[in-house]
């Protein structure tokens, strides 16, 4: 089961090494340690050819006491239960840090979107809604995109979900197009989350950002847009990385034109100011801010002392090790912006989403982008003065807030029956 995955042990030793400074008693805690609950489903599709293939599907709903699970839905075919229990976990501790009324939960398909047809997608999608209907509903469980996913796959949720139902509802998921109830500012709200933290902590270490260069790990929705909004600011984009592989760019490379050739040829691959190196090679490009927005467990231990940034914006959930992460705190200056609160504008924004279709009345984007500025200015604000009293790590100081305000909710409730 999870229990085997090294990615959901990171998540739980996260978890444990914080756990005598969050305030309630043991019983408490070990109600944190595993999910609330696990769901595996088998998916069979008719493929384009005839043939059936059989997907295995996962969601782990892991809190369901400050109210419904909110979590994403990522296609890849590496995902198995291990990881979607561990980043249904983070989604805890990220919902409770920014004080949102969720709680933790995620999702996943065994399956490479990259070699499915769009009526192959689409079955997928509405196969796996069939499973999950006993499960999911707007004060339930709330899906949203992830790895491999996105407005899309959304629609086709909240369209099966509908048909079942009987009457529209849009509020089943976040992260649909503006023409379906979407919030103007989904689809950014990762990457400008992760910015507005990079600004916080630029000033914190008194890092001028007009003269400072970045290197992002991850070309997707995340990393994109944290690059592009970092060159708004005056930022050299030094180095990129996606599926294709890691590039470098010693005198810059402009993150919008990266964009305009990956509608062409899908990756980074080929572009003709960039230069290729090794996974390596690329962590340890001098740099001032270093953004891994890509998949968990990239930084690692033998990779931490070639580290030369001076600041690391964990656009990815778990993309340091436990064993990386201490050597970082240990033998560096590098101020570390913890992936539950550098990544937490999605879920943000996400709540803005399912507010506004509940209520059935939308914001203007400058609303959405100003509420989400506060909110994650806030919690940064929030961590890095504790972290600063307390004499802990950012990361500390980000789990003992966020653990901490889900076991005072689950202590608060107390145990049922």
């Amino acid at each position: 089961m999870f229990e085997d995955s090294l990615f959901y042990q990171q998540a739980l030793q996260q978890l444990e090494t914080v756990a005598d400074r969050v305030g309630v008693n043991k019983g408490t805690i070990d109600r944190l340690k595993a999910p609330k609950r696990s769901i595996i489903v088998t998916v069979p599709v008719r493929m384009d050819n005839g043939d059936v293939k059989v997907f295995n599907g996962y969601r782990v709903q892991h809190s369901l006491t400050a109210g419904p699970g909110k979590g994403g839905l990522r296609y890849s075919p590496n995902v198995d239960l291990g990881e979607v229990a561990a980043l249904a976990m983070f989604m805890s501790w990220k919902c409770g840090l920014v004080h949102l009324p969720f709680g933790g939960a995620k999702g996943g398909i065994n399956c490479n979107p990259r070699e499915l047809s769009a009526g192959e997608m689409e079955r997928v999608t509405r196969r796996f809604t069939q499973e999950m209907l006993p499960f999911i509903g707007p004060n339930v469980d709330v899906m949203a995109p992830d790895m491999g996913t996105g407005e899309r796959e959304m629609a086709w949720i909240y369209d099966t979900y509908s048909m079942h139902l009987g009457a529209s509802c849009p509020q089943i998921v976040t992260g649909k197009s503006a023409a379906l109830y979407g919030t103007l500012g989904r689809r950014e709200a990762t990457g400008r989350g992760v910015v507005y933290c990079i600004e916080e902590a630029a000033r914190a270490i008194d890092l001028k950002l007009s003269k400072a260069s970045a290197i992002v790990q991850g070309f997707g929705n995340v990393g994109s847009v944290a690059a592009v909004e970092l060159a708004m600011r005056g930022v050299k984009i030094k180095g990129v990385a996606d599926v294709s592989g890691c590039y470098i760019a010693e005198d810059g490379v402009d993150p919008m034109d990266l964009l305009t050739h990956m509608e062409t040829h899908k990756t980074l691959e080929g572009y003709p100011a960039i230069a290729k190196i090794s996974k390596e090679e690329f962590f340890a490009i001098d740099c001032d801010i270093l953004v891994p927005a890509a998949m968990e467990r990239q930084i690692t231990a033998e990779m931490a002392p070639n580290l030369r940034c001076r600041i690391i914006a964990e656009g990815a959930n778990g993309p340091t090790t436990n064993e990386a992460d201490a050597w970082i705190n240990e033998n560096t200056d590098i101020f570390l912006i913890p992936d539950i609160l550098c990544n937490a504008g999605g879920v943000i924004v996400s709540y803005f989403e399912w507010v506004q279709d509940m209520q059935m009345f939308f914001w203007s984007a400058q609303e959405v982008d100003s509420r989400l500025q506060q909110l994650i200015r806030r919690a940064f604000l929030a961590c890095h003065h504790y972290a600063r009293n307390e004499n802990v790590s950012m990361r500390e100081a980000a789990l003992i807030l966020g653990i901490g305000q889900v076991a005072q909710e689950k202590a608060a409730r107390g145990l049922f029956p």
